[in-house]
C-alpha cells in the first residue's frame, strides 16, 4: 500500500485581536488540537510525531503547547518559517507520513502576538530580511510606513505602473474578503464593509488602506495527517482529504536579481511552488474550485493570482473586473475571509487555511460552502523567505 498522505482531522480557534481574550498559547493549542483529534475520532496517543509552529516565543514552546494534549514522549519539532510557519509544519507532517516514518502526525500552529504592526525583535544581529529591504530601497525611496505594508504596497505600485491595475482593484479585494468573513465564525472580523469604507480607511502605504491589511491576531490551528493504511484501519475514508501535491520553495537568485518589488515579496517562490505542486498532483488551476491564498495585503492577493496561474502575468486585475474570484466566478478565493479579515496569527495561518479547505472539500463549510468544490488550493508565504503551495482532493476522487 502506498504512503499517500491524508488530512483526517482539523481544528482551530476563533482568531482574536491580541489581548482581547484571557488566554495563553497553551490554551489556544489545546483548543485547536483537541478539535482536530475529535474531528479525526482518535486519541492523542495515536499521534507518532508532532510539528508545532510559531514565530514569537521561547525555544521549546512547541512542547509546552502540546503538553495539554498528552505526554507521550513523541518527537516534537518546533517550526518557524515566518508567515508560512503553519503550512511548513503541515509540510513536515506530510513528509513524515509520505516517507513512511509515521502513520499519523500532527501539525499545529499558534501565535500570541503584540498589538500593532510587526517590528524588529532583535537589534543586535542581522535582520533575516535585510537583503529584501536593501533590494527594495535600491528601487524605491524608503517611506515612514511600517516595513511589511511598505514592501507589499510597493509591489502593488509596481503592478499598477507596469500593467495598469488601479487602487480600486486592491480595494475591491479587501471588500471581497471582508464580505466573505461575515459567514465565518472563526474570523477576527465578521463585519461587512462597503467599498467606500475600504477606500476611506486610514492609508497605511499607498495603495493599501488599513482594511486591505491583515491584522495582528492571537489564535491556533491544527491538522492531523495520516497514511492510507491508517485511514483504512480507522474507517476515515469518508472524511479524509488527500494532499495530492505540495511544494515548499525558498528564495532564489531572481528574488534579488530581477530588480522588481514583485519578485522581492516572493512572486517567484510562489510561482515555482505552484508549478511543482500542480505537477505532483497532475492537476492545474483549471481543475481548482476553491483557494485559500495568502492575502497578507490585498496587493499580494492580486499578484499571487498570476503566480498561481489563475491569470497570465500582468492580467490578475482582470479577474477582479470579471468577478472571477468570488462566489459565482471561476474560483472562490479566500471564502474564509483570508488573512485580511479572518486574521493572521503567523504560526496558525497555514493550518487555518488547511482547515477551511478541508471543510470546503467535505461540503461542511455551511454558509461559506463553495458549490461543487472538488479540488482545493492553498498558498502560504513568508518573507525571508518560504512559499508553500498545497493541492487537496477528497479521498478516492478521480
Amino acid at each position: 500500500m502506498s504512503n499517500r498522505p491524508y488530512v483526517i482531522g482539523v481544528g482551530m480557534t476563533k482568531f482574536e485581536k491580541p489581548g482581547s481574550r484571557d488566554w495563553d498559547y497553551p490554551d489556544m493549542a489545546l483548543e485547536a488540537g483537541t478539535k482536530a483529534l475529535q474531528d479525526a475520532g482518535i486519541p492523542y496517543d495515536a499521534i507518532e510525531q508532532a510539528f508545532v509552529g510559531y514565530c514569537y516565543g521561547d525555544s521549546t514552546s512547541g512542547q509546552r503547547a502540546v503538553y495539554g494534549l498528552g505526554l507521550t514522549g513523541i518527537p516534537v519539532v518546533n517550526v518557524n518559517n515566518n508567515c508560512s510557519t503553519g503550512s511548513s509544519a503541515l509540510y513536515l507532517a506530510r513528509q513524515a507520513v509520505r516517507g513512511g516514518l509515521a502513520e499519523c502526525a500532527l501539525a499545529l500552529g499558534f501565535e500570541k502576538m503584540e498589538k500593532g504592526s510587526l517590528g524588529v525583535k532583535y537589534t543586535d544581529r542581522t535582520n533575516p530580511i535585510d537583503k529584501h529591504a536593501i533590494a527594495m530601497m535600491e528601487l524605491r525611496s524608503p517611506e515612514p510606513s511600517p516595513p511589511a505594508p511598505q514592501m507589499f504596497g510597493n509591489a502593488g505600485r509596481e503592478h499598477m505602473e507596469r500593467y495598469g491595475s488601479t487602487a480600486d482593484h486592491y480595494a475591491r479585494i479587501g471588500h471581497k474578503n471582508h464580505k466573505h468573513s461575515v459567514n465565518n465564525p472563526y474570523a477576527q472580523f465578521q463585519e461587512e464593509y462597503s467599498l467606500e469604507d475600504i477606500k476611506a480607511a486610514k492609508m497605511i502605504h499607498e495603495p493599501l488602506t488599513k482594511l486591505q491589511c491583515s491584522p495582528t491576531s492571537d489564535g491556533s490551528g491544527a491538522a492531523i495527517v495520516a497514511s492510507e493504511r491508517f485511514v483504512d484501519e480507522h474507517g476515515l475514508g469518508d472524511q479524509a482529504i488527500e494532499i495530492v501535491g505540495q511544494a515548499l520553495v525558498t528564495d532564489m537568485p531572481s528574488t534579488f536579481e530581477e530588480r522588481s518589488c514583485i519578485s522581492i515579496v516572493g512572486y517567484d517562490m510562489s510561482r515555482e511552488a505552484a508549478r511543482r505542486a500542480y505537477e505532483e498532483a497532475q492537476l492545474g488551476p483549471e481543475d481548482v474550485q476553491v483557494i485559500e491564498l495568502h492575502d497578507c495585503f490585498s496587493a499580494n492577493e492580486l499578484i499571487t493570482y498570476e503566480a498561481l496561474g489563475l491569470a497570465e502575468e500582468g492580467h490578475g486585475h482582470e479577474l477582479i473586473d470579471a468577478g472571477d474570484t468570488t462566489y459565482g466566478g471561476r474560483w472562490v478565493v479566500n471564502p474564509s475571509g483570508g488573512l485580511i479579515s479572518k486574521g493572521h496569527p503567523l504560526g496558525a495561518t497555514g493550518l487555518a487555511q488547511c482547515s477551511e479547505l478541508t471543510w470546503q472539500l467535505r461540503g461542511t463549510a455551511d454558509a461559506r460552502q463553495v458549490e461543487g468544490a472538488k479540488v482545493g488550493l492553498q498558498h502560504n508565504i513568508g518573507l525571508g523567505g518560504a512559499a508553500v503551495v498545497t493541492v487537496y482532493r477528497p479521498a478516492g476522487a478521480a
